[in-house]
């Protein structure tokens, strides 16, 4: 499955690092970055994650909050928090069910070997909770920004 621009955000309660369940009905009235990534602890997802902490209060100045999910545990998503300071919740999708319904758990390609991961994508869910941008295939340098500028936009 996956989903698309336009579209209502599929609803999902994981938990999160702080040992809380979330669900993405409890940020209805707010802008919601949902972005997935690979695996904690990895420079890719280290600097992506790093960004997001450096911009948040912008974002919360636009109404808005981040929501990081990978499929690694709630205890290894606290020592990545611990580690590098970041001030958003990171959900743990261990069975990897959201990124499924998102269509961002594809089949890889590592160094000759093939294996199902996520997809680093960010999507933003309006204040009703429907879909109203997408990035796939991410790129971290500049995203955050670009995420940010496009929340701007809908002010």
């Amino acid at each position: 499955m996956t989903v698309e621009v336009g579209q209502k955000a599929p609803e999902f309660t994981l938990p999160a690092n702080d040992g809380k369940a979330v669900n993405l009905s409890d940020y209805k009235g707010k802008y919601v970055v949902l972005y997935f990534y690979p695996k904690d602890m990895t420079p890719g997802c280290t600097t992506q994650a790093c960004d997001f902490r450096d911009q948040k209060e912008s974002f919360e100045e636009l109404d808005a909050v981040i929501l990081g999910v990978s499929p690694d545990p709630v205890e290894r998503h606290e020592k990545f928090i611990d580690k590098h300071g970041l001030t958003f919740q990171l959900l743990a999708d261990e069975d990897h069910k959201v990124a499924e319904e998102y269509g961002v758990w594809k089949l890889k390609k590592n160094f000759g070997k093939e294996y199902m991961g996520i997809e680093r994508s960010t999507f933003v869910i309006d204040k009703e909770g429907n879909i109203i941008k997408e990035w796939r295939k991410v790129k971290v340098k500049g995203h955050v920004e670009e995420a940010l500028e496009f929340i701007r936009e809908q002010q």
